[in-house]
């Protein structure tokens, strides 16, 4: 097993400080598992900012002109890089964000997955070829850099998520300037220092008084400080954010009022409906994960549960079973399945929100403020996973918020598309899935009149995306579009191109002028 002292190597930087001098100046890390401090970290400055925001400007501009496959080839070499610190940064991911040891490699290894999709994606940046109405005339579209990117990232995938941005925006020919939470600042530092120590020992790009290392910026500061001059800077074209709703309201408004872009990641409250065909045994499986998988701190975890009136019964008895042998503890533990919350806050409104529940009529059928009371003494952030069963018509208000916990709500139904109007009467609009052995339900479940989320799934459980696909959702999730398919799209800027090769100069729609 990996200790601390080897991942340690790992976040060394300037920035680390004695926490018992830092001050009031830096922020301490601790292991929600167990209240370890493992550094200290100090707070940049806006100065700071300026300073890291005039270096990526300055290396950009030679990095757009470098050939896109040969951008790929640094990011192969960075997702390689990956590779071989594969453990390590994934040990480091569970001891400051809490998430079990496998998923917390799972998490790194979807890093190298995406630089892999981005270095392939450096010879695919395609345009079209457009049939002018005008004879003589060739047009075309074509893609350039949009510049120099903000990035803002949530504690529960503290690296992957950079990844999906950072890798695809440098194929793309940006430079970025990271702002990771500050709950979890030695992920974003142990990051950046292997994507620096690739920029630093490469011969493909050598720009002209500028360190190349500044491609892949980071800054570690207050969202007073920092985060406000950031979504304010006129300089990003881009800002991408991950975060709350109420974050994300805050950053697409001030982006908008600049005329930049924003690409946002926001909340999900997400179902899974499981009909009169599906298969139990895949519904308890998948739902289990989706549940209570990352002690359910992913934006795509299962928190609603629709279930036709005649499997309710087994599905919440067998889930009810199911959640007795998860293993709580250790996330370092190979028999652990379930972590520690991120902090006292998430534990405290889990709690309220149980409570809640029980006042607007669910019964608790697992867990409850008793399974997050047996934890009351240890020095970790501890519940156990709750499963509440809304009784049959109702909608309680709680559930229509996303308590960012492992809490499921088991509802019952009797028409399909009952179901699926429930299932869409949430803010949030993110992963969604069915299950059952319908070729009609299925397709309904994803026809225009179905799901109105992002990500719709049948037969497998709302969470755990693949980087192929576009990653993102709808309504007050934002919008966005990550990871996989077109979403390279939302790093450059579209360019359409005409060619007059003739002696003449007409006009299109047959204008006659003169």
């Amino acid at each position: 097993m990996l200790s601390t002292s080897t991942v340690s190597e790992l976040w060394q930087h300037p920035l680390i400080v004695d926490p018992a001098t830092g001050g009031d100046d830096c922020i301490v890390s601790t292991n929600p598992a167990t209240g370890e401090t493992l550094a200290a970290v100090r707070l940049q400055s806006k100065a700071e900012y300026e300073e890291v925001v005039a270096k990526a400007e300055a290396v950009q501009k030679q990095w757009r002109m470098l050939p896109a496959p040969k951008r790929g080839e640094i990011v192969r070499r960075i997702g390689n890089a990956f590779r071989d610190k594969e453990q390590e940064l994934g040990a480091l991911v569970t001891m400051e964000m809490g998430k079990i040891h496998p998923e917390g490699v799972g998490e790194v290894i979807e890093c190298i997955d995406i630089a892999d999709f981005a270095v392939g994606l450096s010879r695919q940046l395609y345009g079209l070829t457009i049939h002018s109405e005008r004879p003589q005339h060739r047009m075309y579209e074509q893609w350039h850099p949009v510049g120099t990117i903000g990035i803002i990232t949530a504690f529960n995938f503290p690296v992957a998520v950079w990844a999906w941005n950072a890798m695809l925006a440098a194929v793309c020919g940006d430079a970025m300037i990271w702002k990771p939470s500050l709950v979890t600042p030695l992920c974003a530092i142990a990051m950046t220092n292997v994507a620096h120590e690739v920029m630093r020992d490469q011969d493909v790009f050598q720009p002209e008084g500028c360190d190349p290392c500044d491609l892949f910026g980071l800054i570690i500061g207050t969202d007073d400080e920092v985060g406000e001059t950031m979504i304010a800077d006129r300089r990003l074209p881009l800002i991408s954010a991950t975060g709350s709703c109420r974050m994300g309201r805050h950053v697409g408004t001030q982006v908008a009022k600049r005329l930049g872009r924003s690409l946002l990641e926001l909340g999900g409250n997400n179902a899974i409906i499981i009909t009169e065909t599906a298969d139990l045994d895949l519904v308890i499986r998948g739902t289990l994960f989706g549940a209570v998988g990352t002690a359910g701190q992913r934006c795509t975890s299962t928190r609603r549960l629709f279930c036709h009136s005649s499997v309710v019964d087994a599905v919440a008895n067998g889930l009810a079973t199911s959640y007795e042998q998860v293993s709580i503890g250790d996330p370092m533990d190979s028999s652990t399945l379930v972590g520690p919350l991120i902090g006292q806050h998430a534990v405290d409104a889990m709690r309220a929100a149980i409570e809640a529940a029980v006042e607007q009529g669910c019964t608790v059928l697992a867990g409850g403020v008793e399974g997050i009371d047996r934890f009351a003494d240890d020095p970790g952030h501890f519940v156990t996973p709750t499963i509440v069963r809304v009784p049959k018509g109702c909608d309680p208000a709680i559930a229509k918020d996303e308590t960012f916990a492992p809490l499921l709500y088991i509802y019952e139904y009797d028409e399909l598309e009952a179901a699926i109007e429930q299932q869409n009467s949430v803010d949030q609009g993110l992963s969604s899935a069915v299950f059952t052995d319908s070729v009609r339900t299925a397709e309904r479940f994803l026809s225009h009149a179905g799901s109105d989320c992002g990500i719709a799934n049948v037969n497998i459980g709302t969470s755990g995306a693949e980087i192929g696909g576009a990653f993102g959702g709808e309504k007050d999730t934002g919008g966005g579009r990550e990871s996989g398919s077109d979403s390279w799209k939302a790093y450059m800027r579209r360019q359409t191109c005409t060619i007059n090769w003739g002696d003449d100069l007409p006009l299109a729609q047959g204008i006659e002028f003169g």
